[in-house]
């Protein structure tokens, strides 16, 4: 009966386990990236006997009780949500992020190596190197091969972009002498911006034909041209386009009045006897400041400036592994490679890597309704266990008591 004692003894420390693994499940419910486990129970070494054990020969096996094992990782993908911020990121199938400590720092124990998680909150720190908001660890990109820090220092401002093409829309018609296009701003080398005027006249003797002169913000001439239509009002063939400069030696602006046979720009319709012109599009821009940041679906960085314009960055280095069990769960959801695996590098969207979904985070992959169910498994087998105990102990002490009497 001490055996069954013993027995029953394994099975409460055994459930008591488990308890630790489900309340540890339980209480990182709302921990991003939290991947939950269970507890691996075995049963222990058997006593066995054959032939002699019984009157009949049969074997007799009678087990020892309750083991645990290792506990197992459970890295099913959890609920990805909106976070409302755009520099947090989820992963949509395989991969963890890269994360490396700051240089010198000592990581559990392992100076200088890098970490592993899903959790995916990321943010840029004082000095312009991508973070993980949790632990602090550098975020790492994957580029030429090699995994680099993602610093945003470089990148905090668009260079100014000069105007090469002015592209204008609207009608000049037949029944105007000349039409004015005003106001129309253009950009130089420096970034800096100018007003210019551009003036259509109309050739007398030919109604199709337009001659063109641009002007800067002080009147000054700055060149002269001419447009042609077609009968259909349409931009005629080899002249649709003039060139100028805003100085000599400045790089030429093309005012571009559209297609030939298209009717999207400039067109030339009987009509109304005002023209009315306008600024299509322009592609210069000026000097901007970084705004916005993001990441699209391959994991690149994506910035937004003042002046409109966009960039990409660098990506964001992925990593997997062949056994994944083999990672040991460390604070912050990070996973550390004890075991010396080579991960598999990557970006997003690539190979077995899943994609990024910028502005959600992955929510811990706890079901509350299964561990509420292993946790009344185990408290029955708990209570069991200690009824075992109680019975056996009984036993033994009417068993004493008997011994008593006879003494």
């Amino acid at each position: 009966m001490l055996s069954t004692i013993y027995a029953a003894l394994s099975g409460m420390l055994g459930f008591s386990k488990g308890l630790d693994v489900i309340s540890n499940n339980i209480a990182n419910l709302n921990t991003p990236g939290f991947k939950s486990q269970e507890l691996e129970f075995r049963d222990l070494f058997y006593r066995y006997s054959e032939g002699g054990g019984t009157q009949d020969g049969s074997r007799s096996q009678v087990g020892a009780g309750l083991d645990t094992g290792g506990t197992r990782t459970r890295f099913k993908e959890g609920e990805l949500r909106d976070s409302g911020n755009p520099m947090d990121v989820a992963i949509d199938g395989n991969g963890f992020l890269v994360l490396r400590p700051d240089n010198g720092e000592t990581l559990y124990g392992r100076g200088g190596a890098q970490v592993y998680t899903r959790a995916g909150q990321l943010e840029f720190g004082k000095d312009g190197v991508l973070v993980d908001r949790s632990t602090g660890f550098r975020v790492m990109g994957y580029e030429g091969g090699a995994l680099r820090e993602i610093s945003i220092n470089a990148l905090r401002t668009s260079a100014p972009v000069a105007t090469k093409l002015i592209k204008v829309t609207g009608n000049l018609s037949p029944g105007s002498a000349a039409a004015d296009l005003t106001n129309v701003t253009v950009i130089d080398g420096n970034g800096k911006s100018h007003t210019l005027a551009f003036k259509f006249t109309r050739d007398t003797a030919d109604s199709t034909h337009w001659f063109v002169e641009a002007r800067d913000e002080s009147s000054k001439l700055l060149g002269t041209g001419e447009v042609r239509f077609q009968a259909n009002g349409s931009p005629a063939p080899d002249a649709t386009k003039f060139s100028f400069s805003l100085t000599p030696d400045a790089a030429p602006i093309t005012l571009d009045i559209g297609d030939p046979g298209s009717f999207s720009g400039l067109t030339n319709f009987s009509g109304p006897s005002q023209s009315s012109l306008q600024v299509l599009s322009q592609d210069g821009a000026a000097a901007g400041s970084l705004t916005s940041a993001t990441f699209d679906e391959s994991g690149a960085l994506r910035l937004t400036y003042s002046n409109g314009k966009t960039q990409s960055g660098p990506s964001l280095a992925l990593a997997w592994f062949d056994d994944l069990q083999a990672l040991r769960i460390s604070g912050g959801s990070v996973f550390v490679n004890d075991g010396g695996q080579a991960p598999t590098l990557g970006t997003a969207s690539e190979g077995a890597m899943g994609r990024i979904a910028a502005g959600r985070v992955e929510l811990s992959n706890v079901e509350l309704t299964e561990q509420f169910t292993d946790l009344i498994i185990l408290q029955r087998g708990y209570q069991a266990s200690s009824q075992v105990t109680s019975v056996a102990n009984e036993m033994i002490q009417q068993l004493l008591d008997l011994d008593g009497k006879r003494g």
